[in-house]
């Protein structure tokens, strides 16, 4: 069921230094910001050959993430995002293994504009899991 890693994703406190320290420091290829109101985030993403970092920052005082950044003020490694073939049944296969899956279990439009679900870190030793369909 399980695809490749399709990003790492990192909480920073500020997105404009993180943006250029990937790309001056680390001479990656950078994304421009894109907000995603929906869930809460702006996003950038940093290419690398064989997959992304994701660097999320709070999008509004209602953010998902911002628990996360006030725990973590340095910010840190929030989630990996996993790329499944069939995001419904890879879900249904979960929820029968005893998997839980975050929100109302319905996948959303992620920030590549394809369907993700969240899955319980409880669930997958201490990880937040992502899964896209690919």
């Amino acid at each position: 069921m399980i695809g490749r890693l399709n990003h790492v994703a990192i909480v920073v406190p500020d997105l404009t230094v993180a943006r250029t320290l990937y790309r001056d420091m680390m001479g990656a290829t950078v994304s421009a910001e894109e907000d995603l109101p929906e869930h809460g985030v702006t996003t950038v993403f940093v290419e690398l050959s064989n997959t992304k970092i994701e660097l999320l920052h709070p999008l509004g005082e209602k953010s998902p993430i911002q628990g996360f950044l006030d725990k973590n003020p340095s910010g840190g490694v929030h989630h990996l995002c996993y790329e499944v073939a069939e995001i419904d049944a890879a879900r249904d296969q979960l929820v029968a293994s005893g998997a839980r899956i975050l929100g109302d279990g319905e996948p959303r439009i992620g920030a590549h504009g394809k369907p993700v679900l969240f899955l319980h870190p409880k669930d997958f030793c201490g990880t937040l899991i992502e899964l896209e369909q690919a």
